[in-house]
């Protein structure tokens, strides 16, 4: 009888067919871990910076305003797990890892795209809560200036504006460096529109990069089944 052959494993990788798609697929990594630092970064700095951190801890904080940034810093903080997750499948050369590394990315697209159209769709919805919680705080500041003074005060530094179509009966409760009147209805639409556009663009942004993850996972996955498929 013929000696049995041993069975090793399939071949390494080939480096002429493989390489290209190696080198673009660690491309990708690293920018999945910048994008992912830079959208955690950027959904910190408007969720307790910029024009809304006076409502940080507000009782009357626009929860609503802040659910797309809540999806989207998870969505960051997933980026950067991922992006080290499919490095480990390229280095290893694993079609499971990378097969998790797809689906992964899929769920990030999902609250991604989710985000995006949150932001552009419920926009209205948005801008049209914070102008009631503003209306709120006004009419209560009107009945008793007291009751609504904190808040109040809140919004008008915020947005840097005073009353609505008249800034006499809350002069006190007006920045000092603002100069002239600003109707805060209209700012408010302004200022939660320009912001929640921004938000859109970051999470629509994002779910193209992760398109290209999944195409260049699928790529390299094929190319290691296909590696090892020859003898």
């Amino acid at each position: 009888m013929w000696p049995s052959t041993p069975q090793h494993p399939g071949p390494p990788l080939a480096p002429g067919c493989t390489r290209f798609p190696h080198l673009l697929y660690k491309a990708l990594l690293l920018a999945f871990q910048l994008a992912g630092s830079a959208v955690i970064a950027f959904g910190l700095w408007f969720r307790f910076g910029g024009t809304m951190k006076d409502f940080s801890s507000g009782d009357k904080s626009p929860e609503y305003f802040y659910v797309g940034l809540y999806v989207l810093v998870g969505a960051g903080a997933l980026m950067m797990a991922v992006g080290f997750f499919g490095c480990c499948g390229a280095m290893r050369e694993s079609q499971c890892v990378l097969g998790s590394f797809f689906t992964c990315l899929l769920v990030i697209f999902a609250a991604e795209v989710t985000t995006g159209v949150f932001a552009f769709i419920g926009k209205d919805i948005a801008i049209r809560h914070v102008q009631t919680m503003y209306e709120e705080a006004y009419n209560d500041y009107l009945k008793d200036r007291g009751r609504g003074n904190g808040t109040l005060i809140t919004f008008h530094s915020a947005f840097q504006c005073c009353g609505k179509e008249s800034s006499e009966q809350v002069q006190p409760t007006c920045p000092k460096e603002l100069l002239g009147h600003k109707n805060c209805i209209d700012e408010i639409e302004t200022i939660i529109s320009v912001k929640l556009q921004l938000i859109g663009i970051v999470g629509i942004g994002i779910a193209g990069l992760t398109i290209f993850g999944m195409i260049f996972s699928m790529v390299l996955c094929c190319a290691i089944r296909n590696s090892r498929d020859v003898i």
